[in-house]
C-alpha cells in the first residue's frame, strides 16, 4: 500500500470549538480499494475529522487532496461531487417519508422522480450489494438494522467511491454485521475505498486493512491489521490511562419488588403487536437484562415504560400499587429514570446547551429558582458540578450539546437521570457506540445504582454485556419472553438459541 499513490489526503488539519482542540495537526491517508480503520475514544476527534472530509467543518487550518488534486470541500454537496459520502453514526432520514423518497432526495436523474422507476432501480441497486429494502415502506417502520441500509444505498446511489462510515455495526445484529463486513469486501474489490469508524476492536481486526489510531485529536499510530492485535490497539487508545472493569456481585436475596408488568402488549408503529402478553418484575438492587436481536419489541417495551408510548393492554404495578397511565412527569415525580436506546431524538435536546438539558427535569425546584426566574449561578454551579463528576468533556457548560461525542452526549444523560435518584432505570442500550473507557464508566455507573437499590431493566443486545451485569436475564423473542432465569444458570448458548427462537426442550 506505501508504494501506491492515496485516493486522500488531509494536511495538518486543526479544528477547535469554543478553545477546545479537536483536531491538531492532524495527517491522514486512504488508499485504493482499502478498509482503513479510524480508532480512538469518544472525542478523539474522529467524527470532527470526517464532518471536515464531508464538508459539514471548516477546518482552521490544513488541506485536503482527493486523488492528487486539492480539493475545496465547504460543503457536503462539493464531497459528494468529489466522490465522498458520509454513512452517519446517526440517521439523516425523514422518518415520515417512504424509503424511496429519502433515496431519491438530492439526485438528478429526473427519471427517478416516477415512483415505478424508482422503486425498480433502487430493488436492483439494493440487490447488488446485498442491501436489500422495502422502497415503499416508511422509515418510521424500519428497524435500525434497515435505516443504516438506507444510508449506505443512499450514499452509493450518489456516486460515491470514498466511503465514510461512522460506528455503521453500532445499530446492527452479529448477523447483519457480517452481512456489512461481505458488501465492504466486496466493494474494495470495485475500486470503493472505505473508512470504518468503530469502537469495536474485534471488528477492527476482523475487517480493515490498516489501523489510524488517534488521541486527543493527534494521531498516534498507523499500524498495519494484520501486525497489531485488539490489545495493542486498546493500549494505543488510551494511552496510560486505566479503566476499572466492572465487578458485579450477584446475590440470590431479593428486596422489595419495585415494578410488575402483567400480560403487557405493546403496539408497533405499523400496527401488529410488537411486545405480546409479557410479564416480570424487578427488584430492589436488582438488574434484571433483556436479552434479544433487534427488533423484537424491545425498543417498543422501553417507549411504554418510559411514559411516550400507550400500551394496549395490560397491567403496570410499581411498589405495589397500579398505575393507570403512564406519563414522563409521573415517572420523574416517582423516580423513575429513562435512558432511551437513541439519545440523538428521544434522550437530549441537540440545539440546547448542555445547562439547558441538565435542568430540564429540575428547573422548576425552589433551589434553582430566584422569585419567577431561573438562579442563574445556581443552574452553573449545579451544571458545572455534574459535568466533572460524571466526566463530561465539553470545554463550556452553555456549550450546544450537538458539538459533543456520542460518549459525552451519553454521559450527560446519565448525569441528569442519576442526580435525581432514581429507584428504578430504564437502560436501553446504554453503552452503544461508547468506546472501551465509556463501556465501562457507564456499566460502573449502573452497578453502583445497583448497589444503592435501584432496580434496573437492562436492554441490550451485546450479550457479554448482559452476561456481565445481570442477576437475572430475560430473552425476548418476536415481542414474547422465551425465559428468564438466574445469571448462575445462563450459558451463551442457550441464550443465543432463545434469541433465535428455538425453545428448550424440558422432556
Amino acid at each position: 500500500m506505501e508504494e501506491q499513490n492515496p485516493v486522500l489526503r488531509m494536511n495538518g488539519i486543526n479544528k477547535s470549538f469554543l478553545g477546545v482542540k479537536a483536531n491538531q495537526d492532524l495527517n491522514f491517508e486512504l488508499y485504493p480499494r482499502e478498509i482503513c480503520a479510524l480508532l480512538g475514544e469518544n472525542g478523539a476527534g474522529k467524527s470532527t475529522l470526517m464532518k471536515i472530509l464531508f464538508g459539514l467543518y471548516k477546518p482552521d487550518t490544513g488541506e485536503i487532496y482527493i486523488h492528487g488534486q486539492k480539493a475545496d470541500i465547504k460543503s457536503p454537496r462539493d464531497a459528494i461531487r468529489l466522490g465522498v459520502g458520509m454513512v452517519h453514526q446517526h440517521f439523516n432520514l425523514v422518518s415520515t417519508h417512504q424509503v424511496w423518497e429519502n433515496l431519491v432526495l438530492g439526485l438528478e436523474d429526473r427519471f427517478l422522480l416516477d415512483k415505478k422507476q424508482a422503486c425498480q432501480k433502487i430493488s436492483d441497486f439494493s440487490h447488488k450489494f446485498g442491501l436489500d429494502v422495502n422502497p415503499e415502506a416508511y422509515v418510521w417502520q424500519l428497524s435500525a438494522g434497515e435505516k443504516q441500509r438506507i444510508e449506505i444505498i443512499k450514499v452509493l446511489l450518489h456516486g460515491a467511491k470514498i466511503l465514510i462510515l461512522d460506528e455503521p455495526t453500532a445499530v446492527l445484529t452479529m448477523q447483519e454485521s457480517e452481512a456489512l463486513f461481505s458488501v465492504l469486501q466486496d466493494m474494495t474489490k470495485s475500486d470503493y475505498s472505505v473508512i470504518f469508524i468503530s469502537h469495536k476492536l474485534r471488528e477492527v481486526i476482523r475487517l480493515t486493512d490498516r489501523v489510524v489510531v488517534l488521541r486527543r485529536g493527534k494521531v498516534i499510530d498507523s499500524p498495519m491489521t494484520a501486525q497489531t492485535t485488539e490489545e495493542e490497539l486498546a493500549r494505543l487508545m488510551m494511552g496510560d490511562e486505566k479503566t476499572d472493569e466492572p465487578k458485579p456481585v450477584y446475590s440470590s436475596k431479593k428486596g422489595r419488588e419495585i415494578l410488575r408488568i402483567e400480560n403487557l402488549s405493546v403496539a408497533s408503529d405499523m400496527g401488529f403487536d410488537a411486545v405480546r402478553d409479557v410479564s416480570f418484575g424487578i427488584h430492589e438492587g436488582e438488574i434484571l437484562g433483556l436479552a434479544g436481536v433487534s427488533g423484537n419489541g424491545q425498543r417498543e417495551l422501553a417507549q411504554v415504560l418510559s411514559g411516550v408510548r400507550e400500551l394496549r393492554k395490560g397491567k403496570i404495578y410499581l411498589r405495589g400499587d397500579l398505575v393507570p397511565r403512564l406519563k414522563p412527569s409521573l415517572l420523574i415525580n416517582s423516580g423513575w429514570g429513562r435512558i432511551p436506546e437513541d439519545r440523538m431524538t428521544e434522550g437530549l435536546l441537540l440545539n440546547l446547551s448542555l445547562m439547558d438539558n441538565l435542568l430540564l427535569e429540575v428547573h422548576t425546584r425552589p433551589e434553582f429558582r430566584k422569585g419567577p426566574f431561573l438562579n442563574l449561578k445556581k443552574a452553573k454551579n449545579f451544571t458545572e458540578d455534574l459535568i466533572h463528576e460524571f466526566d463530561v468533556r465539553s470545554g463550556s457548560y452553555d456549550l450546544p450539546v450537538h458539538h459533543l461525542s456520542g460518549g459525552n452526549m451519553q454521559k450527560l444523560l446519565l448525569a441528569r437521570e442519576l442526580f435525581l435518584e432514581p429507584r428504578f432505570i430504564v437502560a436501553g442500550q446504554p453503552t452503544r457506540g461508547l468506546d472501551v473507557k465509556g463501556v465501562r464508566f457507564i456499566q460502573n455507573l449502573l452497578l453502583r445504582e445497583r448497589e444503592r437499590g435501584t432496580a434496573i431493566l437492562l436492554i441490550s443486545e451485546d450479550l457479554d454485556e448482559i452476561m456481565s451485569l445481570s442477576d437475572r436475564i430475560a430473552v425476548i423473542y418476536e415481542g414474547e419472553i422465551m425465559e428468564i432465569f438466574d445469571r448462575q444458570e445462563a450459558n451463551r448458548s442457550r441464550i443465543g438459541l432463545m434469541m433465535a427462537g428455538v425453545r428448550e426442550d424440558h422432556n
